[in-house]
Order: C-alpha cells, then sequence, then structure tokens
C-alpha cells in the first residue's frame, strides 16, 4: 500500500504527523517558518480503527474529517468516552476546563494517563485542570458545570481559527477568564465526593502553537484530490491545523484530519503559481479553486 498519513499527533513539546505503513509507524518533527508542501497521490483509504488498518481498504470522500468508513467509524464509536459509550473505564479521569479565545471557554474530561495531549489536540490555548476521580464522577462534574455555568463541553473549529490571530499578548490576560469560571466551579454545590480537587494552575500552549503573532487567516482548505497540492511556509499550529503563509500572502488552514488516509508525496519543484489546484474556503467568501505557491518537497 505505502505509507499514509495518520495525521497529526501532539507531544508536550510540539507536534508531529504520523505515517503508517501496515503495521509499520514513522512520525516527522513539525518546524515553525520552514516550507512545508506535498502532493496528494491516488486515492484516500479509510484511517482504520485504534492504529488497526480497515479491513475492507476501503476508499473515502474528501471533505471527511474522521477519515474513515462507516463500518470502521462505527466500531470506533462504539467503545469511546468521548461517545459517551463507555462507562466500566477504571483508569482515573481529570475534569478541565479549556480557553480558545476571547469569551471561548469549554468544560471537558480526559484520561489522567494521557496528560495534556486532549488539549493540544483540541487546540486549546490555556488550560487548568478542575479535578480527578472516577469516569462518572468526572462526567457528572462536567454535566455540572455545563449546566449550573453555562459552559459548553464542544467548540467549533471554525471559531477556534477565528480567534487565533487577536490572542492577547500577556498570559496573565489570557489565564483571566479560566481563572475566574475556576472561582465559580468550585463554589458549586453538587460535586461527587469521590471527585479530588485540583489547584487553578493555568497551562499556556501559545509557544507550542507558535501562536505568538500568528497572521489572520485568510481561508481554509477543504478537501485534497488526487494530484492537489499544498505547500508555504509553516507559522503555526495548532490541534488540528497547520497555517501555512503562502506565496500570495495568503494564510491558509489544513485541518490535518483531512489528510489522513492519503499516500502523500513531494510538491515538485519551481516556484511559480502553476500546478493543480486544491478546494479553499475563503474567509467571509465561499468556495473557490485557488493555487497555492509551490516549493520543492515535503517538509
Amino acid at each position: 500500500m505505502g505509507w499514509r498519513c495518520g495525521g497529526l499527533r501532539w507531544r508536550p513539546d510540539g507536534g508531529e504527523l504520523v505515517w503508517r505503513d501496515g503495521g509499520r509507524e514513522r512520525r516527522s518533527a513539525l518546524g515553525y517558518g520552514r516550507d512545508l508542501g506535498f502532493r496528494a497521490v491516488g486515492e484516500r483509504h479509510c484511517a482504520g480503527v485504534r492504529g488497526q488498518v480497515c479491513p475492507l481498504g476501503a476508499v473515502v470522500g474528501g471533505r471527511s474529517t474522521g477519515g474513515q468508513c462507516p463500518e470502521c467509524a462505527r466500531l470506533d464509536r462504539s467503545r469511546s468516552v468521548a461517545a459517551d459509550t463507555v462507562a466500566d473505564d477504571p483508569q482515573p479521569y481529570t475534569v478541565y476546563l479549556a480557553w480558545f479565545g476571547p469569551g471561548m471557554v469549554k468544560v471537558g474530561i480526559t484520561a489522567e494517563a494521557r496528560g495534556s495531549a486532549r488539549l493540544l489536540e483540541q487546540g486549546a490555548v490555556v488550560f487548568t485542570r478542575l479535578g480527578r476521580g472516577p469516569l462518572m464522577a468526572a462526567r457528572r462534574t462536567e454535566e455540572l458545570l455545563r449546566t449550573a455555568l453555562g459552559v459548553p463541553d464542544r467548540v467549533p473549529y471554525a471559531a477556534k481559527r477565528a480567534v487565533r490571530a487577536a490572542l492577547p499578548v500577556d498570559p496573565a490576560e489570557r489565564a483571566s477568564e479560566i481563572r475566574e469560571l475556576y472561582g465559580r466551579a468550585v463554589a458549586l454545590a453538587g460535586w461527587p465526593e469521590s471527585l479530588e480537587r485540583a489547584e487553578c494552575e493555568p497551562v499556556d500552549h501559545v509557544g507550542v502553537f507558535g501562536l505568538a503573532g500568528t497572521p489572520p487567516v485568510t481561508g481554509v482548505i477543504g478537501e485534497l484530490v488526487d494530484g492537489g497540492r499544498v505547500a508555504g511556509r509553516l507559522v503555526a499550529a495548532a490541534g488540528p491545523d497547520l497555517h501555512l503563509e503562502c506565496g500570495d500572502g495568503a494564510v491558509l488552514v489544513l485541518d490535518t484530519r483531512l489528510v489522513r488516509g492519503w499516500e502523500l508525496a513531494g510538491a515538485g519543484s519551481g516556484t511559480g503559481t502553476g500546478g493543480v489546484t486544491v478546494p479553499v474556503r475563503h474567509v467571509g467568501g465561499a468556495d473557490r479553486a485557488v493555487r497555492v505557491h509551490v516549493q520543492g518537497g515535503l517538509f
């Protein structure tokens, strides 16, 4: 089958693209300020389930952020904390508050063993832990905060992208909403007794994401197609998103969930604007195909 992209994975010190060939895996670390370019080859294959190859070898659509065929998607959700189909996981869970920009806070839970990985995957600019305990106690606390404080458990990616270029410069200002909401949360009655409270210790991801001074996004890549090229200078990354500054001054976001399952090759040589187009939704506009500045190499 050949090496195919497995998407973006986060470590505490940065992100890396994952590549899979059957049971083999390798990774490529991201580097801000470096040129990144690739060309999609052939058909996009189902990403499988939890690192396992799709038994059907199914082809999936270019606009699917899940990157899975219906069978693998059903199997994935049949045993998923996020889909609320698991109630008997014995490991401890953490309840957290995540801040993505002014007025944009959510509550959530994650397995304690995952550390901050879930927050990095979501593109949380700042977060703090609220407590730890059994899965169902964490779930009840999440629902308590969602109901009593009106804090959502989801924030759309489009909303997160829209505010990244206008984040406060001062880390203390970025953490202020989290601190205020933490105080309101711990003052609530009704917390499960089995949930151990945590101190308010905001963690800031601006440095890890490279978001300081990030230019405004002008467009979002809608899908990849066979032969479609994407290239530019990587200026930031947050959650699944890569922010690419292109030769014409545009800053495009590539959601790497759209890249899962594709075989990728070097973008090709040359510095002109020729080449295959990719569908892009421009901020405040409609979908249209644009040509992007082509650099040589894959990274």
